[in-house]
């Protein structure tokens, strides 16, 4: 996975906390899926779970770049700093594979 190694984001206190709660879920979703595999369960139900933690994963994409939008971007395109969008499309192209 690429990485950005020279950028940060500080994030407000209620960002970080609604973001790393969805993460939280998340990975007690894949956690529970894990079990649904060790008790031998049924295949479509574990699917339905896999789904379940598609949609949140999804749910966490479209929150982060909402927040990635209106502050980091908005900012760059108000300094006049154009790589913003073109960093912005290159995420979309990426998140829309």
């Amino acid at each position: 996975m690429e990485q950005c190694c020279c950028k940060t984001k500080i994030r407000s206190e209620e960002e970080l906390k609604s973001l790393t709660h969805r993460l939280s879920r998340i990975e007690g979703q894949v956690r529970g899926l894990k079990d649904m595999l060790q008790r031998d369960a049924y295949c479509p139900d574990i699917l339905v779970q896999v789904s379940a933690v598609s949609a949140a994963l999804n749910s966490f994409s479209k929150e982060l770049l909402a927040s990635h939008i209106h502050t980091c971007v908005a900012d760059g395109i108000r300094q006049g700093d154009d790589a913003v969008v073109d960093e912005l499309v290159g995420v979309l192209q990426k998140l829309m594979k």
